[in-house]
């Protein structure tokens, strides 16, 4: 019998939560499931305290300029994974790229928050040659390289080109 009434409680609640989920346009949840995304301030923020760096060809931050460098929707992973690249290598780390217009699309893709582009220097370029797995060239000629975490970093132009699967190096 109790089981039977906690069942239903616990129903009732769930119907209550759906029902103010509706009425506020929030997601409903009995336990709330912590955010996979930052919004560009938070990201800025976490960069800027580990020492990194941001710029842009336009000097702005809007998601809807190709010019811009925007973090907004970046994977908290994918910040973190930039992050650890800095601790680990101890290189100055500049992100030109990131969830702005004008990358490829797909599911790895800088739109859905995976990838960043950082400026090349002697000590990135040399940290990712000389620590990372080799794989050969992509499609387009980048270079590319496997870190130790399992994340790809390519060598396009004048920047790096990184996709983070997971929030280390």
């Amino acid at each position: 019998m109790h089981t039977t009434l906690a069942r239903r409680g616990l129903r009732s609640a769930l119907v209550a939560l759906s029902a103010a989920a509706v009425l506020t346009g929030t997601a409903a949840s009995a336990e709330a499931a912590p955010a996979k995304y930052r919004t560009h301030a938070e990201a800025a923020a976490q960069l800027k305290k580990a020492g990194i760096t941001t710029s842009s060809s336009g000097g702005c931050t809007s998601r809807r300029k190709s010019n811009c460098t925007s973090l907004e929707q970046i994977n908290k992973a994918t910040v973190a994974g930039v992050v650890a690249f800095k601790k680990a290598g101890g290189c100055a780390v500049r992100v030109t790229g990131g969830t702005e217009v004008g990358h490829a699309s797909g599911r790895y893709s800088h739109s859905n928050g995976y990838k960043v582009d950082i400026a090349l220097n002697s000590c990135v370029n040399k940290y990712i040659s000389k620590r990372f797995r080799y794989l050969g060239k992509r499609g387009d000629g980048a270079l590319q390289y496997r870190s130790p975490g399992g994340n790809t970093y390519a060598r396009e132009g004048n920047h790096w080109d990184i996709t983070y699967y997971h929030g280390r190096v």
